[in-house]
């Protein structure tokens, strides 16, 4: 078999990213195994097998192909799918190491508002460095330089949602305020954006754009951009080089390319962009360069006026005269619509076809190897040569100008060109809307200005009207609305992950309907109600979810949750079995059903739930808690402290598995020990009123009577809702002898609380201290009818009326 010709390894790459945008990784990984074979020293073919494989989640795969040319940082594409892969492999220091060597070649890149449907960036920017690296020390434990790598991808790219929530869970305090605001540099970039896609940039040097804008990548730094000073004109305007021929070149200044190395050169516009990046891939028809022929005669272009104005807002462009309906008859036999792009020249001034040829059909080219145009040139030339002048206007024009029957004899010539290939020609990349529209008559007088074409009046270009669609204020005023809708939600989040939950909810609540009612705001919103034991309010919010999106499994562990609180067994059941059948390798769905098993008092097998959940995903903390928790109510205390120290393990700031730790010890009575755990889940939610109490249960055993009262009145400026944290407090109040003070709060009790036999049970011993008889009597009669299993306690009290001490008693159960 003959060697591969040249242009086979850039076909393959067009191939293995057209299967990878559609979700074809599989044929991609084929197609990046032939790229690889025909060029195994090639560090873009190792980058982009390395790719497939990490798209297919085959992380050990992607870490071989991409270590010899990413490890070492020589290569940025194999350096961050290396990274990547470390991730999935848990090399976290491999994978950061990567990153900080190749940082010279992601250092000065910002990516932001470069993205679209017709450019694709196949090489991260600096923000999504610092994000991956943030990530990287984050999982290895070093949260200092996660938190300094967060930060910094959130400065370049304040949309860069996973930071941001990443430093949120780490227990950073950030200010979304200061995080997701306009800044100038974005302003500057949507403003170059306006210019390049509406032509505006006619007027505007981009050399000086360049140097002002720290978002923008310089040509100095830039491998695929030579200097301007000098180098091959086909790298700069449509060469061999990739990002030439996919973005052309830079806008034309009275025929002369801005930017370019080469003022008397005349080239086409490109279609709006202007980028510096070699990852840039333009989807659409890419043609070949424009090569400047030489040895031919050049046809005198017509009269230009000395200089090129801007036009001011009282001024009114130049138009075109009045096109005749013969002439656009013809041209809506081509199959044409008017546009308002300005009409091309070549770059060596010689007018073009619909083909590309040159309307000097009788002079062959010089470069036989020269690649067709590009689309956007072909788009261009096509609509130029709509504008043609009347025969009114062409016999003027002979009067005046000597050469005129030279310029008609290039028309003619032109017109038979193209009518020989009128049969055969493709429309692709010609009728920009895709549908070809009949043609339409315009008269000679009645026609709007709006429906005319701009044309090269008298020589000069007339820049075109502003787009719409890239109109720079409207993308400033989309741009403040989304960053105001996430600084919203943002803040809410950072609240939340604060235990903030009033005010997380208050701020959820000012998010628009629209975007407050999605899945994701509502399992916030769900959360913040289940932090505050409001369980009936997080089960309506969690029921929403499931009525909006069936499929959504994030955060429905929390929703089980809820559900074992209100000790709603049937729907607990239906939620398990629907997450299993939906998902059985979601962890999500194994929690549910362990927490089913254990409503049902089938402690084993929830056990076995929790671990399968475990199994799956093993940084999943809550079903280590979970465990833990089943572990202690079977009073297997050594296995239920391992599930605990597995869930901090997983994540340090999950004070409920502080909480089980402290639970463990305060039931084995090692009460010092679990002071310091319940303290430590206290640092974690300050908010907490169950902690509160908690750490003053234990106070309260250790004999610290003082401290244990002020922590109970801590839980009970929390949340005051706590029946617990009133109970106590009561409780410690009588134990001091403030009779009165435990009154207050029993009474409170007993409206909230009416039907608890505890309650009724300590009135009694309070009216019992204050001499008050009757009411003594009157509550220990209703806490033994309340709870008959406690008559003993109830009746030893109500003998001893007399005596100040009364025995304690308690029947409350906790999960």
């Amino acid at each position: 078999m003959s060697p591969a010709p040249q242009g086979v390894a850039g076909q393959l790459r067009q191939l293995i990213h057209y299967h990878l945008d559609n979700g074809f990784a599989d044929n991609a990984l084929f197609l990046a195994g032939r790229l690889h074979a025909l060029e195994p020293r090639s560090p873009d073919a190792a980058h982009l097998l390395a790719l497939c494989n990490l798209r297919l989640g085959r992380y050990k795969a992607a870490y071989d192909y991409s270590r010899p040319k990413g490890f070492q940082g020589q290569h940025l594409g194999c350096a961050y799918v290396f990274a990547q892969a470390c991730l999935g492999l848990e090399r976290f220091v491999d994978g950061a190491t990567a990153l900080e060597r190749a940082r010279g070649l992601w250092a000065g890149r910002n990516h932001w508002n470069k993205h679209s449907e017709t450019t694709r960036r196949h090489l991260p920017d600096a923000a999504a460095c610092y994000c991956l690296l943030g990530k990287l020390y984050n999982t290895h434990g070093d949260t200092k330089k996660a938190v300094d790598y967060y930060i910094e991808a959130l400065k370049l790219n304040p949309f860069m949602w996973d930071a941001f929530t990443d430093l949120c869970d780490i227990g950073a305090l950030v200010r979304p305020m200061n995080i997701f605001k306009v800044t100038p540099e974005m302003l500057a970039a949507l403003s170059h954006s306006a210019l390049n896609a509406n032509g505006a940039n006619l007027f505007t040097s981009q050399d000086s754009f360049d140097a002002k804008n720290p978002f923008i990548s310089t040509p100095e730094i830039d491998p695929f951009n030579p200097s301007r000073a000098g180098g091959d004109v086909g790298l700069n305007l449509g060469g061999s080089n990739l990002l030439s021929k996919l973005n052309g070149s830079g806008p034309v200044v009275n025929g002369n390319v801005v930017g370019s190395g080469y003022p008397d050169v005349e080239t086409p516009t490109s279609n709006g962009q202007n980028m510096h990046d070699e990852d840039v891939i333009m989807m659409g028809d890419v043609g070949g360069p424009v090569i400047h022929e030489q040895g031919m005669e050049v046809p005198h272009a017509p009269g230009r006026k000395p200089r090129l104005q801007p036009f001011s807002a009282a001024e009114e462009p130049p138009r075109m005269r009045p096109i005749a309906s013969r002439g656009r008859l013809k041209m809506g036999s081509e199959g044409m619509e008017g546009t308002e792009i300005p009409r091309p020249i070549g770059q060596n001034g010689h007018k073009r076809t619909v083909s590309g040829h040159s309307t000097h059909a009788n002079v062959p080219s010089l470069d036989p190897t020269a690649a067709p145009p590009r689309r956007s040139v072909r788009l261009l030339n096509s609509i130029s040569s709509q504008i043609r002048p009347s025969s009114s206007r062409l016999a003027a024009a002979t009067s005046r100008d000597p050469e005129g029957k030279e310029r008609r004899e290039m028309r003619k010539v032109k017109a038979t060109g193209t009518k020989g290939k009128t049969g055969t020609m493709s429309t692709v990349g010609r009728v920009v809307s895709g549908n070809r529209k009949p043609p339409v008559e315009i008269s000679d007088t009645s026609s709007k200005p709006e429906s005319r074409p701009t044309s090269v009046a008298g020589g000069v270009m007339v820049p075109p009207k502003m787009n719409p669609q890239h109109d720079p204020a409207r993308e400033q005023e989309a741009l403040h609305w989304l960053l105001d809708l996430l600084l919203k939600i943002g803040t809410g989040y950072a609240q939340l992950s604060r235990f903030q939950c009033v005010q997380a909810l208050e701020t959820f609540a000012t998010v628009p309907t629209q975007q407050r009612e999605t899945p994701w705001v509502l399992a916030q919103i769900g959360k913040a109600y289940y932090e505050r034991s409001m369980y009936a309010d997080a089960e309506m919010v969690f029921q929403r979810i499931r009525e909006k999106a069936p499929s959504h499994m994030e955060d429905m562990e929390v929703f089980s949750n809820v559900l074992w609180q209100l000790k709603k067994d049937t729907d607990l059941a239906y939620l398990a079995h629907t997450l299993v059948d939906q998902d059985r390798l979601s962890p999500q769905a194994w929690c549910a059903l362990g927490n089913a098993f254990s409503l049902q008092r089938e402690h084993d097998q929830a056990i076995k739930c929790f671990t399968r959940a475990t199994q799956l995903d093993p940084k999943f903390a809550y079903a280590f808690t979970l465990q833990g928790h089943e572990h202690v109510t079977n009073e297997e205390f050594d296995k239920a402290l391992n599930a605990y120290r597995c869930a901090i393990s997983a994540d340090n700031r999950h004070y409920n598995g502080w909480y089980g730790l402290g639970q463990v010890y305060e039931k084995m009575g090692k009460y010092d020990h679990a002071e310091t755990h319940y303290r430590a889940a206290s640092k974690i939610n300050p908010t907490n009123a169950l902690l509160a109490v908690k750490i003053g249960s234990v106070l309260d055993r250790m004999k610290k009577t003082q401290p244990a009262l002020h922590q109970y009145i801590t839980a009970v400026a929390l949340d005051p809702r706590s029946n617990l944290a009133r109970f106590r407090k009561a409780q410690i109040h009588l134990k001091l002898g403030n009779a009165q003070e435990a009154l207050i709060d029993l009474k409170h009790l007993k409206d909230s609380a009416p039907d608890d036999a505890n309650v009724h049970f300590l009135l009694g011993r309070t009216y019992k201290k204050i001499r008050e008889r009757a009411m003594a009597i009157r509550h220990f009669t209703i806490a033994m009818n309340l709870d008959p299993k406690a008559s003993q306690y109830i009746k030893e009290a109500m003998e001893g009326l007399d005596d100040d001490e009364g025995g304690e008693w308690s029947s409350e159960g906790e999960r």
